[in-house]
């Protein structure tokens, strides 16, 4: 039974996975758009969305909590500068999921992870 189990382990262990979704993130806040699998979509758009909402807070600590989390330099400056400004009245729904269909080689369902304006 699975019981309380609610993240998908995307066949990774744990810390490859932290790993995985923290240097998607970073992409996603550089680009602002990216393309992935629909499983991997939809997990990197829970850990996305809590750094947006930290990172709105705009504190030491929340500067500290990240830093932690996505240790990437470039990608931490454009969340707190850019991104945290653009969200500051938006209660919550920072990010938008579009299927664009099935990769040739192993038909995986693929979607576009992107911000929204």
């Amino acid at each position: 039974m699975r019981h309380h189990v609610d993240r998908r382990t995307l066949g990774r262990y744990g810390s490859h996975r932290k790993a995985m979704l923290s240097n998607m993130a970073a992409s996603l806040f550089l680009e602002e758009s990216i393309v992935t699998t629909v499983t991997r979509a939809k997990e990197l758009r829970r850990v996305a969305e809590k750094l947006i909402t930290r990172a709105k807070g705009n504190t030491l600590h929340d500067r500290r909590i990240l830093r932690s989390r996505m240790p990437h330099k470039e990608a931490l400056q454009k969340l707190f500068d850019d991104i945290a400004k653009r969200y500051e009245t938006r209660p919550g729904g920072y990010t938008r999921i579009v299927k664009i269909g099935y990769r040739k080689g192993d038909s995986s369902p693929m979607a576009v992870i992107q911000l929204v304006e």
